[in-house]
């Protein structure tokens, strides 16, 4: 085959597993932001773009996305126990019980459809005490070749186009607005990377308290869409 084949085919791999059409359930879940539009934090374009714009500076380019690296990394290198070490890690960051069950769920599911398509070690992962879905990611990214650095950005990507699929049904938000406001969150997508890429293991973690109060209330509010 080609270089340029296998190039373009990796790519596809790559839009397939950013998909919203990949059978993992995400998009049952809201992250916290269906109460923070309960509570009125969230209102419109402008602040819809303000808390998911907060959210990739403070949590993904400081927490998920240097996690997901190493997680690829270990993948690439068959290192069981930085696996382990980096999806504890990562649970153990999740605020709030519904925020580790949605990461939880996300990635068993991911892990179980890799399994169904073939990736070795999707089995065991499935099994596993614990998973993630940047662990499940991680493995699909070592699998079929992808780059780290796409990767990462995939992965913020498939989270700003959940969230905002979510601020479409809950504000509501009209599809044209929610695709302007997902425009101007992509733009930040490389320096967030950037950012995430440059955080030795010490620097890793995430400041983002109003998701995690959003996440608290959101486990007894009364009438919801999400489960999280």
């Amino acid at each position: 085959m080609p270089s340029t084949d296998a190039a373009a085919i990796t790519e596809l791999r790559l839009w397939q597993l950013i998909s919203p059409a990949l059978p993992v359930g995400a998009y049952a879940y809201s992250a916290g932001l269906e109460a923070a539009i309960e509570r009125g934090w969230v209102r419109g374009t402008a602040s819809l773009e303000h808390w998911l714009a907060g959210q990739l500076e403070d949590g993904l380019a400081g927490l998920d996305l240097p996690v997901l690296e190493r997680l690829h990394n270990a993948w690439l290198e068959s290192d069981e126990a930085a696996l382990e070490s980096w999806t504890m890690f990562l649970l153990a960051s999740r605020e709030t019980a519904e925020l580790r069950a949605e990461d939880i769920h996300i990635g068993r599911a991911l892990a179980r459809l890799l399994n169904d398509l073939g990736v070795a070690d999707a089995a065991a992962l499935d099994r596993a005490r614990s998973v993630t879905f940047a662990t499940a990611l991680g493995l699909a990214g070592a699998h079929y070749g992808i780059s780290e650095h796409s990767l990462l950005q995939a992965y913020a990507w498939a989270w700003c186009e959940n969230q905002v699929a979510a601020a479409v049904k809950l504000i509501p938000l009209g599809q044209s607005d929610g695709q302007r406001v997902l425009m101007q969150i992509a733009d930040r997508l490389p320096a967030t990377v950037g950012a995430a890429t440059t955080l030795d293991d010490a620097a890793i973690g995430a400041t983002t308290p109003g998701v995690a109060l959003a996440s608290s209330w959101h486990e007894t509010q009364y009438t919801r869409l999400f489960r999280s």
